[in-house]
């Protein structure tokens, strides 16, 4: 266990390796779970600020989905996320011509037309964050057959999950928190 400030992360997140294969899940992350992505109160606010901006990219079962259901949805377990179309996909999903899932509310980021990324949770996946009193858990948590390939190639590629999410990280917790947990993985591969 490696603990910075109040964030106590497994073992596994620097031990374990893991690179996303989009070519062979499809981003299948996108479209099996127990729910949606979960949201932070912060993205949950955004949501009808995001939808307006992604609206026209989404496909229409998409948009029946959300008018249907709302921009955010309640689960019992994880509390605000993501609604889904049927219990399947994420409604802010798109495929691609390839049957690649991939995030509308990250392309339209990336091209520019909005100011807000994909939610954390999704930025993180295969880490999962579990909040306790007093401190966050970070766990390394990937789907044993959908991420098959990404663990192989991340073992193939020698990428530990810390450095393959090294964005979500710094977005998430900071750039001194990261170089913390550079310094801690570096010192027990040395060790």
């Amino acid at each position: 266990m490696i603990a910075i400030d109040n964030v106590l992360l497994s073992d596994e997140v620097i031990e374990a390796q893991f690179v996303c294969d989009l070519d062979r899940c499809l981003g299948g992350c996108c479209v099996d779970g127990d729910c949606g992505a979960p949201l932070t109160e912060a993205e949950a606010q955004v949501m009808p600020e995001v939808f307006a901006d992604i609206q026209s990219m989404l496909p229409e079962t998409h948009l029946q989905a959300i008018a249907e259901q709302g921009v955010v949805v309640w689960d019992a377990e994880h509390g605000q996320v993501t609604p889904t179309v049927h219990g399947g996909i994420c409604v802010y999903a798109l495929t691609d011509e390839k049957g690649i899932v991939k995030c509308a509310i990250e392309r339209a980021y990336v091209a520019g037309q909005t100011g807000h990324q994909k939610p954390i949770s999704c930025h993180l996946f295969p880490i999962r964050i579990t909040q306790s009193e007093g401190f966050e858990a970070v766990n390394y948590e990937p789907r044993k057959k959908l991420c098959r390939p990404a663990c192989k190639l991340g073992k193939k590629l020698k990428i530990p999950v810390y450095k393959f999410l090294k964005d979500a990280l710094v977005r998430k917790y900071g750039l001194e928190f990261y170089e913390t947990l550079d310094a801690v993985a570096n010192r027990n591969v040395e060790g």
